[in-house]
């Protein structure tokens, strides 16, 4: 008479463990120690149980930890969302066995097209980037070949030119039901404050912007809006006050591009001695902790930044494992929060 079949008690008879262990083990339980999964799994394909009896025990033991790569030109800080997205994305990514190196773009390096001196290309699985939004730069990193995905991106990109996947908050349609609300509570006017040439995000909240007062029917004033390049923002401590004493006259509202240049213009008005909202409303984007203690309490728009990071990682592996696939372009939900800032106009 044959022998039975093998059975789970018997893996863990062979090993002096739990039943309950040993199944936990060959089930993938996140419980299960590396060390303690790797030995049910060979002693499974030792004994032939199941489906693991035509199986190479190489094929079933954990690689060796892999790389991501992440490039960015400025390392987000607490208050930026990008801080909680790459510290969900590194979650996901480690579970999977991959290990987060972190490379700063210096302006000389993007400048001349180099890459960090502590980045490898041959030691590296896949590429995140995030606040890295010039052009050629952004070409060289995808002309390495190596599953890329950008979060954001410059703000003239082509998509059928990235060659990589792109990740954005949802950036239009959430500024253009923020600006619309605006105009429907009161807003007669409104200007734009930011560089929408800064990246592919700000681009989108103006495009929302411009949307809602085309179909209003307000136009344009663009001497009402501050649009210089990014990198003039805050170059002296009385640059938005200048910017908003050449003005003439101040529009009923602003909407920002993000909330750190909302609460710099709230502070500006302030200065001014006008009043937030009862003379002017002011919007802004990202949902940063600034937005919730500043007085008053800034409407803005909420973005899920762990999602974002979980989804980032997601879909490097994704190309990591199927690198023909096409490439994706998506945009993560938002949510428009109304606040103090704006009530006036309501």
């Amino acid at each position: 008479m044959g022998k039975e079949k093998v059975t789970i008690q018997d893996i863990a008879d062979a090993l002096g463990i739990s039943r309950n262990t040993a199944s936990k083990a060959l089930n993938g339980s996140d419980s299960i120690p590396d060390e303690t999964r790797n030995r049910v799994i060979k002693k499974a394909i030792e004994l032939k149980y199941k489906q693991f009896a035509y199986m190479e025990t190489e094929s079933l033991m954990p690689k060796n930890p892999g790389n991501i790569a992440l490039l960015t030109q400025n390392m987000p800080s607490m208050s930026h969302f990008g801080a909680k997205l790459i510290s969900g994305l590194e979650q996901r990514i480690s579970g999977e066995g991959y290990n987060l190196s972190i490379h700063i773009v210096r302006d000389i390096e993007r400048s001349s097209l180099q890459l960090p001196n502590n980045f490898e290309a041959s030691k590296v699985d896949g590429i995140i980037c995030i606040e890295l939004f010039d052009m050629a730069y952004s070409k060289l990193i995808t002309s390495l070949g190596l599953p890329t995905i950008f979060i954001d991106c410059a703000a003239d990109m082509s998509y059928p030119d990235l060659e990589a996947d792109l990740l954005l908050m949802e950036n239009e349609h959430s500024t253009y039901f923020m600006t619309k609300r605006l105009i429907e509570d009161g807003c007669g006017s409104l200007g734009f404050i930011g560089d929408y040439n800064h990246c592919k995000s700000f681009n989108e909240r103006w495009a929302g912007f411009n949307r809602a007062l085309v179909e209003a029917g307000i136009p344009l004033d663009r001497s009402q809006c501050v649009l210089e390049p990014d990198r003039e923002f805050f170059s002296e401590s009385d640059w938005m006050e200048q910017r908003l004493d050449k003005m003439q006259g101040t529009p009923s509202g602003f909407v920002c591009a993000n909330d750190f240049i909302a609460v710099n213009v709230m502070k500006a008005l302030k200065n001014r001695q006008i009043a937030i909202p009862e003379d002017i409303v002011v919007a802004g984007f990202d949902d940063a902790p600034e937005s919730r203690i500043v007085e008053p309490r800034l409407t803005t728009v909420h973005i899920y930044s762990d999602e974002m990071g979980i989804t980032a990682a997601n879909m490097l592996l994704s190309r990591i494992k199927e690198p023909e696939q096409p490439y994706q372009v998506t945009h993560i939900q938002t949510k428009p929060l109304f606040r103090e800032s704006t009530q006036a106009a309501r």
